[in-house]
């Protein structure tokens, strides 16, 4: 198992260093473009979520990630100390709408579920967790 670790702040442009370690587990993993895009796509929705909407101060907070891979599943832990939240407790969108009918917003949790094979949220001490698995297909 390989399995990397950062911690960033609560700043939008440290979403980068997110993207950098998803590289470098990439390599290390001889992971699919496909699969990198994915887990990317993924990984900005909620870090993004997080960092636009967690926080209520303007105090600088840390949100750690972790990203693991086998040679069957890559999976992804994000620990953040911000508002309670579980994203996947929000109904599914309902795409049937016309698109002028739909509410706003909604569609990054849904894309986060329909791209990862697993998704789990708990709250405890006081901070959030995420865990999500993707299976690796050869």
């Amino acid at each position: 198992m390989v399995t990397l670790q950062k911690t960033i702040r609560n700043k939008l442009g440290d979403l980068e260093l997110v993207r950098n370690l998803m590289s470098a587990l990439e390599r290390a993993c001889a992971l699919t473009p496909e699969m990198v895009f994915d887990i990317n796509v993924v990984l900005d929705e909620l870090l993004s979520n997080i960092i636009n909407y967690g926080y209520s101060d303007d105090a600088a907070h840390e949100i750690h990630v972790k990203l693991s891979a086998t040679d069957t599943v890559v999976e992804i832990s994000i620990e953040d100390d911000g508002k309670a939240f579980d994203p996947f407790a929000v109904p599914e969108p309902d795409l049937s709408l016309p698109l002028a009918e739909r509410p706003v917003g909604g569609l990054g949790v849904h894309f986060v579920r329909k791209l990862m094979d697993e998704v789990q949220y708990k709250r405890e001490n006081n901070s959030n967790y995420l865990f999500l698995k993707k299976n690796i297909v050869s």
